[in-house]
């Protein structure tokens, strides 16, 4: 029988194929995607103003590397540091997951401004730009998260609520009769003495030991559609000032928005790990509290500067689109 239909039952296999030795997940494609995708949009960019697309494949790297750095050092640090005591080397076991959206936005700063200073190119025009992009990331990755069952919210009443049985986590007693929407849970062994989870029937009777899923806010795609905002939001701002755009108007307004969104929404969101339980901000709220500050003094000064308002950028390209001199390789 099928799942109640007061919820959108969401029991997606995170794997996509097993090739060999190689197990394809959905949260690697979605998130290799943007970087693949953001190449085009950065591309266009930088052609419109006149800036080599050379230089598209350099910063790429430089975003990549920062990005899954700054990731799991962030998830390590922030999230789960007594492992990182015990053994300082289970920060290089990415497989095992753990990567924090806050160590990603360090890493890429960190790594934008490398490519800044290393290739004479503006910090905060750098920013600007590769916001667009980092938007797209955000929803990309939020949709990979929502293929894990992952960063899932509380439980809701809404029509739109996600079941998760997937999301072992949070599990909750069972009941009789079931929530409308939710489901029973077993915890079947398997040959291996290891154990599973399975759904119950609906027209089975569940085991003593069963629990269930309930319907729950899918934050996962709160957090991607308001990202789809920021890129078209983003997007349409550069567009009409391009090259003119105020320095750090962009990065500044990306900045305040995002966490400003992020702020709020964990108040739908169960919390990731332990000891978030009992505090009045979590750990994603408190991160968030100084980079929505950063956001607003750098929204504040943007253009003020009277001597670099719209920040720099070798532009290597003339008017027709002839390629100049050269891009350097990543140094």
């Amino acid at each position: 029988m099928l799942p109640s239909l007061d919820a959108i039952f969401w029991n997606v296999n995170p794997i996509i194929a097993h090739l060999g030795p190689v197990t394809l997940r959905w949260y690697g494609l979605f998130f290799m995607l943007p970087f693949v995708v953001g190449t085009f949009v950065l591309t266009h960019i930088y052609r419109s103003e006149r800036v080599s697309p050379q230089w598209v494949d350099v910063i790429t790297i430089y975003m990549l590397i920062g990005t899954i750095v700054g990731a799991r050092l962030g998830h390590m640090l922030f999230y789960d540091f007594e492992a990182l005591k015990a053994d300082p080397l289970v920060v290089f076991k990415i497989w095992q997951g753990g990567l924090a959206s806050h160590g990603a936005t360090i890493g890429i700063l960190f790594a934008c401004w490398l490519f800044a200073r290393n290739n004479k190119f503006d910090y905060l025009w750098v920013l600007d730009r590769i916001v667009i992009v980092v938007a797209l990331g955000g929803a990309c990755i939020r949709t990979g998260n929502l293929m894990n069952s992952e960063i899932v919210g509380k439980p809701t009443s809404a029509p739109w609520g996600f079941t998760f049985p997937r999301d072992t986590d949070h599990l909750l007693p069972l009941t009789q009769p079931l929530p409308a929407g939710a489901v029973a849970v077993a915890k079947v062994a398997q040959p291996d003495n290891t154990y599973a989870y399975q759904v119950v029937p609906a027209d089975t009777a569940a085991p003593a030991d069963a629990q269930m899923a309930v319907p729950r806010h899918p934050t996962q795609i709160y957090e991607a559609l308001f990202c789809v905002f920021l890129l078209a939001l983003l997007y349409s701002m550069w567009n009409r000032t391009k090259e003119r755009t105020p320095r750090g108007q962009l990065f500044g307004l990306f900045v305040v928005l995002l966490f400003t969104q992020r702020f709020l929404g964990e108040y739908l969101k169960e919390n990731q790990v332990a000891f978030e339980n009992g505090h009045m901000f979590n750990q994603g709220q408190l991160l968030s509290i100084p980079l929505i500050f950063i956001g607003i003094w750098v929204l504040w000064r943007a253009g003020k500067d009277p001597e670099n308002p719209y920040g720099y950028a070798p532009r290597d390209l003339g008017k027709a689109g002839d390629p100049q001199p050269a891009v350097p390789a990543v140094r």
